[in-house]
């Protein structure tokens, strides 16, 4: 019995799409908005979905919401929402934010025509991998553990043998060497997330299949998030899990929320544009600041966090602040805008001239992947406020020191 191959539709970002109510059927199109729509599980929607009227001339009008991936909507019917950028680029932007460069896994998958097809590929590189750890044998730990024993075993429970000195058995705390641990509760449950997904193809599913039957039994299914994947602590026993963990981040990020068709729950891929840009602007600094590009006087931090209150209970995030290495104090205070609007807005504007002032800040700056027709560079009070562009249409290396340079001018 062969397995229907969906049809699939494209959507490009930020331009909207009329699609028949042939092609969308009611009960999809509402499957569409309640999942994906702007009043949707997320708080922005991944698509703007506008139902039949006489205004869209009894059709539905789709927007992809700076979003790209794959939609399996139902078996037969799929959404591809494509980037206005190059696929290559795309690539090139996920090796930055997600630190896999430096794993060599990577060449040669930036020759596909399609998002699915660089999923499906990973989703291989992860499950193949995981299949050979688990042959070689997973990584083991020592965790505490307390039990009522007939003998002795590691340390006994003296108040509570005081207590009850009559009780045959004899409550003791030691340690026992386990690989169910969350280096590889994370591979499990990644693997699962991926087995929900429409996107990959038939043949890499088994070995995702594989490879979760291998993990399962031993390990525990425990919900994980993309967090649990960074700052984890390696060394020689385990550091092949490093790579592993880094394609897991990857696929907890791009996992949207997901919906039921029928008797199955269909889970999409989908990358946040404007999270990827934040993320790759971020690595790509810290990537040349290593590297020795980035003035020696000058560290990079991002997702800085400012109390505004002194109990903590409001702050603000900031993407991006380089720091005088010297002084400690913020040289520039930076915010990426994935959006090519005419001029800043006036809300973003404040965003920055906010996030300059609880630093004690003289520089702000917001990042665009293009540039605006109208930028800007003025000075509110002390702050200089510009506008500055981070281009992700081209080389994205020369892209990248342009911006550079005009942040240091």
């Amino acid at each position: 019995m062969t397995s229907m191959v969906p049809t699939v539709h494209e959507l490009a970002e930020y331009i909207p799409k009329l699609f028949s109510a042939e092609v969308i059927s009611p009960d999809l199109g509402k499957l569409l908005w309640q999942s994906y729509g702007d009043n949707g599980v997320l708080k922005k929607g991944v698509i703007a979905v506008e139902f039949p009227t006489p205004i869209t001339g009894g059709q539905w009008r789709l927007q992809s919401n700076g979003w790209v991936g794959y939609i399996p909507l139902s078996v037969e019917l799929g959404l591809r929402l494509q980037p206005k950028v190059g696929l290559a680029n795309i690539f090139g932007m996920l090796e930055y934010a997600y630190k896999l460069q430096s794993f060599h896994f990577l060449e040669g998958l930036s020759n596909f025509d399609q998002l699915e097809d660089f999923y499906s590929s990973l989703t291989e590189i992860l499950a193949r991998r995981t299949i050979d750890r688990t042959r070689k044998g997973l990584y083991r730990a020592y965790i505490p553990k307390s039990d009522r024993m007939t003998f002795v075993r590691g340390r006994m429970d003296l108040r509570q043998l005081a207590q009850k000195p009559w009780e045959v058995k004899i409550k003791c705390h030691y340690q026992e060497q386990t690989p169910d641990i969350d280096d590889n509760q994370i591979l499990l449950w990644t693997l699962r997330t991926i087995a929900a997904c429409g996107a990959c193809k038939p043949e890499v599913l088994v070995k995702v299949r594989q490879a979760y039957h291998a993990l399962q039994g031993t390990v525990s299914l425990e919900p994980c998030t993309a967090q649990a994947c960074i700052k984890r602590l390696y060394h020689r026993l385990n550091e092949d899990y490093q790579p592993l963990h880094a394609l897991c981040r990857f696929f907890l990020e791009q996992s949207g929320p997901s919906h039921t068709e029928g008797d199955r729950k269909m889970l999409p891929f989908l990358v946040n544009m404007a999270r990827l840009y934040e993320l790759f602007v971020a690595e790509w600094l810290k990537a040349h600041q290593a590297s020795g590009l980035l003035p020696h006087k000058l560290a990079v931090k991002s997702q800085h966090q400012v109390h505004i209150t002194q109990d903590g209970s409001l702050s603000f995030n900031i993407d991006l602040v380089l720091f005088d290495i010297a002084t400690g104090k913020a040289r520039y205070v930076l915010d990426s805008k994935y959006k090519t609007p005419t001029s800043p807005s006036t809300a973003d504007v404040a965003q920055i001239i906010a996030y300059a002032t609880a630093e004690s800040c003289s520089e702000a700056i917001l990042i665009y992947p293009q540039p605006l027709q109208k930028p800007l560079d003025t000075r509110v009070q002390n702050i200089r406020v510009r506008t500055l562009t981070f281009a992700v249409d081209g080389n994205l290396e020369q892209g990248g020191m342009h911006f550079l340079q005009r942040v240091l001018s």
